[in-house]
């Protein structure tokens, strides 16, 4: 029988990490969670860009860029979406999910969703760091994990 599972090391690896700037009072915490998490495995802080952009609906097209670029391992995408009124929360909500599964199929690019979809800002800051945990680390964590998965399922 063969297991195939991921080693959490960041060691050697480089990492893409796309950003909204949009709640940032939640979006900046989950980067520090990101990136507090990459370095505590092993990795080192000259091997991380950051890429800001508007609000979740730009983070597919940033992270694609990214992704093509063929010059990060893996990638971690964080954004903050927080239902209002309308249904905007909704349209927005799929279309980040939707277009992050695609670019993770289509480029084989490993990929960690740090996409928070919340009521309220109550329950986003309880996932960027208080209550919940920091869904930043977790994001950065499957991308690490996921990418020596892959690089294992190569070799087998």
């Amino acid at each position: 029988m063969h297991v195939i599972q991921g080693q959490l090391s960041a060691e050697g690896k480089s990492f893409g990490i796309v950003i909204s700037r949009f709640n940032s009072l939640v979006t900046s915490q989950l980067l520090n969670g990101a990136i507090d998490c990459i370095t505590r495995h092993g990795g080192a802080s000259e091997s991380i860009t950051v890429a800001y952009v508007p609000g979740s609906f730009e983070i597919p097209q940033a992270a694609m860029a990214m992704a093509a670029s063929g010059t990060y391992d893996a990638l971690i995408c964080l954004g903050c979406v927080i239902r209002g009124e309308t249904p905007h929360f909704d349209y927005i909500a799929g279309e980040v999910t939707r277009g992050l599964g695609q670019i993770a199929l289509q480029t084989g690019v490993p990929l960690g969703f740090g996409i928070l979809t919340t009521e309220n800002l109550a329950q986003a800051l309880e996932r960027a760091g208080a209550k919940g945990g920091n869904k930043g680390w977790d994001a950065a964590l499957s991308a690490m994990e996921l990418l020596q998965v892959q690089s294992q399922l190569k070799k087998h």
